[in-house]
């Protein structure tokens, strides 16, 4: 019998499918209806979104109703899984906001709709990439709330790679489409912590 908390973990990415689902609809026919101006879609990224599917989402699901990966079962302390539901908690909250700031400019993939407008409000006045940061929270909470090596591990391991090519590449794209709209908006924003010293300094500079 698996600890409570995986199942609680696999509710929570369930629920993030959920937010992303209609998202993903438009999306799907965003590209059905010639919506998008620009698609920079590697063999790389699509080989490591498939990985990144199987290790956050497959992987923990076929683990809490399967005899799968039993060979990496291990016992974690109480302590980790509530804080694991902590983080998770706050990435749904960030995805929610973050969606509903950038309203119809997300895409799953590199990239870039018709008239895509550059969304600095909301949560996206504090960082540059909150859904990456909610996908942060959640595979950290993976790790806290699955009492499996492979599994619990599983989400870091395979976001990480995807997280280190996908945001520069993202970034060049956003600065070709913005130009020094971005580059502004990257100096006074972090990418997934907020700059919150910079801030500090900006209005002390301010006062002076």
């Amino acid at each position: 019998m698996h600890s409570p908390f995986v199942y609680v973990f696999v509710a929570g990415i369930l629920i993030e499918e959920i937010i992303r689902a209609p998202r993903r609809y438009r999306n799907w026919l965003n590209q059905r209806t010639g919506m998008i101006a620009e698609h920079r879609v590697g063999a790389l990224e699509q080989v490591l979104m498939r990985l990144n599917l199987f290790g956050t989402t497959l992987a923990p699901i076929l683990y809490a109703f399967t005899n799968w990966f039993g060979f990496g079962a291990y016992a974690l302390p109480a302590w980790t899984g509530v804080i694991g539901v902590l983080c998770l908690a706050v990435a749904i909250w960030l995805l929610v906001r973050a969606h509903a700031d950038l309203g119809r400019n997300w895409s799953p993939t590199l990239e870039i709709v018709k008239e895509h407008r550059l969304v600095t409000e909301g949560i996206y006045g504090t960082i540059r990439h909150p859904i990456y940061a909610a996908v942060w929270l959640t595979v950290i909470a993976q790790a806290l709330m699955i009492d499996n090596w492979f599994v619990g591990f599983a989400g870091i391991a395979v976001f990480l790679p995807v997280y280190l090519t996908r945001i520069p590449a993202e970034e060049r794209m956003m600065i070709d489409r913005f130009g020094d709209a971005y580059r502004a908006y990257m100096e006074r924003t972090g990418g997934i912590v907020p700059r919150w010293r910079r801030r500090g300094a900006a209005r002390k500079a301010s006062d002076h």
